[in-house]
């Protein structure tokens, strides 16, 4: 047969099925087209905390999303613009780190334009609730419930004993960079930016798209549980 294949960002459909990770969910959220469809998500991962379904179940789960029979979950992601150009937007995190691990980062922080804090540190993340039980988590931050509507800002080794920062979701996140020369952005671990100082702006708010995943049963405790508490497994369909 011959087959013909499209770019993600080309593709109209009900809904996708991906077949790998959170690393896979993570890069097919930068890569689809807006509105978002939604995303049944097969676990092949190590931990597949956002996954829903094991491979065995998968034509099960096939089979209830033809018939209606499930719900949908909606994840909130960041919007980042530098200067006056918008990045793709976070379903995680975005992390604002130096190009060189040996360096530092020297940033200010605001919120809705007031200061908040100096940093000296390897990098400054700002997470969604979704993002809280990753990179985030691994940083020190809080784990957030999928209904708490926040943001949170954790410094990442920061010289000073610095905690993390949760700010409402209709918060403006400003960081501004003061060295090193060249500094990175780095979205959801699947897009990166560098940018030159001084002075720069990364400017994070909540976007106006939002990622659907498909869900069977409301299961964020067991997952958060049986994935990342205890490294075990989730549920059935």
């Amino acid at each position: 047969k011959n087959w013909d294949f499209l770019p993600l960002e080309s593709m109209k459909t009900d809904f996708i099925i991906t077949i790998g990770g959170d690393g896979t969910i993570l890069r097919t959220c930068v890569a689809i087209p807006k509105p978002e469809p939604p995303i049944l998500a097969v676990n092949m991962g190590v931990r597949g905390f956002l996954t829903e379904v094991s491979p065995e179940e998968t034509f099960t789960a096939i089979d209830k999303c033809l018939k209606g029979e499930f719900m949908i979950e909606k994840c909130a992601k960041l919007s980042i613009t530098v200067g006056n150009r918008r990045l793709p937007d976070a379903l995680n995190e975005v992390l604002i780190t130096v190009d060189e691990p040996v360096r530092l980062l020297y940033a200010k922080v605001f919120k809705d334009g007031e200061h908040v804090l100096d940093c000296q540190a390897d990098g400054v993340m700002i997470a969604t609730p979704t993002g809280s039980t990753g990179y985030s988590l691994s940083a020190g931050g809080p784990v957030l419930d999928p209904s708490v509507e926040a943001f949170i800002l954790t410094p990442v080794c920061s010289l000073s004993v610095l905690r993390s920062i949760v700010f409402p979701a209709n918060s403006k996140i400003t960081v501004k960079v003061h060295r090193p020369k060249r500094v990175l952005a780095v979205i959801d671990g699947a897009y990166r930016e560098f940018m030159e100082t001084p002075n720069t702006r990364i400017t994070v708010t909540r976007s106006e798209n939002e990622t659907r995943f498909i869900r069977f049963r409301e299961n964020f405790y067991n997952r958060l549980r049986g994935r990342l508490l205890f490294h075990g497994a989730g549920g059935k369909v």
